[in-house]
């Protein structure tokens, strides 16, 4: 599709997808505000040529609407990825006459990987000693601890086997030579940092910005570990990606030729420095914590380089519509590596860990478990915080639709489980300590059990000011603060008006049962399985917890959570005040 940025921007600009800012736009925090009005139009994408302090422009939301996506890769990937899953079946055992019938795919598999090229567009320049000062890094949010990378490729090779990841991890930038390395537990780039710093040796790193829209998407890409994410970004692009041999003397790694910069350097091992905090893709601030240090030898750019960057934040943001592009891709793969999974989609609303839900095969009493234990066991997927399960073909899409359809089926004495004292994501502070918290899998299956309420009737007890109803079985109730009553979830679950009422959800603020979007956010970024799930009674019964309905979630926000990230009044009113500067021909969406 597109061997490189500027090819994919020429096509946005040509079909009038692609505005050109020339006003004057600050990097810090104004150009962030400017994006998000836009994303929220449902807006074009966004270069801003005139950047405050450098000489290099900015493009922002290349991704943010699914016609854009189809615009960057087409139907191909999709196409090929189920012809794959459907040779894969049909090729065990293998014949020689199959085999033929599939030669096709075979000649579309000499063009993934990498190819060797002679001359590279990223190498026309080189800063070195570099100045990452001259590079328009964005800062996004008015707490955050710094500017930071939010689109960089950061490529490295494991230091046994030479396995390579290309992962995409925030960088904050330090100074004009030094970043943040943000390695996440379960990520690939932190397993190779892991090994190289048990050998004591400093380990190389190329990270590249721009280059084809597939090797972001394949950054980005949940694969399994030791899967190469550059085979995937030749399947995107429908091509092999070109690649030159390091500049730099004694660097391994290969640089991507059409990529707009590349950063070359070394982590070395037992350094670290505090990084964040950083308005996240959970919609709250990620704190400050120690996290490796990336030293930058040089830069190599091209000598009109564009600076790609993006804004996360409260979804819906860029981040969004590439996660549910990326599921709707590698959805077909699910039942190849899990057998048992029939569908499973994550939800960005929740920033896409904190809940899953599945079709799963329940051929025998309880094998959805068997099933449950594979998703959280596999990849990214095990982040998951709250998983459910049902055994008849879902919508799972369909949020409310799907709720409904677990919540006649439930069973609280025997279809939910809690399991504590498990690693979880890094973003997630809802357990109270960092990578440490609990999981929760609801399960669905069989005929319904229950006819569903769907109208709450009789007085609201003390405590709680407003009930309404967010789908069928599952009521929203607002009430006192945590920090006034911590234990109000606990009485609500006791309370006789509620107990024919398999979910009722505790919030601070009733607006959130009016749209599956914000249910979603609010509900499942605040609150933990192991503190936050309430019963009218419960049992230990052969060391399983056996629940009495009503099952009550408490998803206040709690002492100790970060903020909810707001923007700034005076950058609000002067994005406001400025608009007309920026878009003179006026915006989608805009009142005038």
């Amino acid at each position: 599709m597109h061997r490189n940025l500027r090819s994919f921007l020429e096509l946005l600009r040509r079909e009038g997808d692609l505005v050109e800012v020339g006003a004057e736009v600050d990097p810090d925090l104004e150009l962030a505000e400017v994006h998000r009005r836009v994303i929220e139009r449902e807006g074009p994408a966004l270069l801003f040529q005139n950047v405050k302090g450098s000489r290099y422009p900015v493009v922002t939301n290349l991704f943010g609407t699914v016609g854009r996506i189809e615009k960057a890769f087409g139907p191909k990937p999709e196409a090929l990825v189920r012809q794959a899953v459907h040779v894969a079946e049909s090729l065990l055992p293998p014949k020689p006459a199959a085999l033929w019938q599939h030669r096709a795919l075979a000649l579309e598999a000499l063009k993934l990987g990498t190819k060797r090229v002679g001359r590279a567009p990223v190498a026309e320049v080189v800063d070195r000693p570099a100045r990452l000062d001259e590079l328009p890094v964005l800062t996004t949010w008015q707490e955050d601890g710094g500017p930071f990378f939010t689109l960089p490729l950061v490529y490295t090779e494991h230091p046994s086997t030479g396995k390579h990841n290309l992962g995409m991890y925030r960088m904050q930038r330090f100074d004009a030579r030094t970043t943040g390395m943000h390695w996440q537990i379960h990520k690939g780039g932190g397993f190779h940092y892991h090994e190289a710093e048990a050998k004591g040796q400093a380990l190389p790193v190329t990270m590249f910005l721009g280059g084809p829209p597939a090797l972001i998407l394949s950054a980005i890409a949940p694969l399994p570990e030791d899967v190469p994410e550059l085979v995937l970004a030749s399947v995107l692009s429908g091509e092999k990606i070109r690649v030159v041999d390091s500049p730099v003397e004694g660097h391994p790694h290969r640089l991507v030729a059409e990529a707009e910069f590349a950063l070359v350097g070394r982590v070395p091992p037992r350094e670290r420095r505090p990084e964040g905090p950083f308005g996240d893709h959970y919609g709250y601030y990620s704190l400050r914590h120690d996290y490796p240090v990336f030293h930058v030898e040089a830069v190599f750019h091209r000598r009109d380089a564009v600076y790609p960057a993006t804004v996360v934040g409260k979804p819906r943001q860029e981040d969004f519509f590439i996660g549910d592009y990326l599921q709707k891709l590698l959805s077909p793969l699910f039942p190849l590596v899990m057998p048992s999974v029939r569908d499973l989609w994550t939800y960005g609303e929740t920033g896409f860990h904190s809940l899953a839900a599945a079709v799963v095969r329940e051929r025998y009493a309880r094998e959805a478990l068997v099933s449950a234990f594979r998703i959280l066991g596999e990849g990214q997927l095990s982040l998951t915080k709250f998983l459910l399960l049902t055994d008849t073909p879902q919508d799972l899409r369909d949020f409310p639709r799907l709720f409904e359809h677990v919540l006649a089926r439930f069973h609280p004495e025997t279809d939910l489980f809690v399991f504590p004292n498990l690693s979880m994501d890094t973003l997630d502070y809802t357990s109270g300590t960092v990578n440490r918290g609990s999981k929760a899998v609801l399960l669905g299956l069989g005929e319904p059990v229950r006819e569903l309420p769907r109208e709450f009737r009789g007085d609201l007890p003390a405590g709680l000011t407003r009930a309404e109803l967010f789908c069928g079985g599952c009521l929203v109730v607002e009430g006192k603060s945590f920090r006034e009553e911590p234990d109000l979830a606990a009485r609500v679950a006791r309370e006789e008006v509620f107990k024919d009422w398999p979910l009722v959800v505790v919030h601070d603020d009733i607006k959130y049962a009016r749209n599956p979007a914000d249910f979603l956010w609010a509900t499942w970024t605040r609150f933990e399985p192991a503190s936050d799930i309430h019963a009218r009674a419960s049992e230990l019964r052969r060391h399983h917890v056996k629940y009495t309905a009503p099952i009550v979630l408490d998803a206040r926000m709690k002492p100790g959570y970060p903020d909810e990230l707001i923007v700034r009044p005076d950058v609000g009113e002067l994005v406001t005040r400025r608009w007309r500067e920026y878009f003179p021909r006026g915006l989608k969406g805009d009142d005038g």
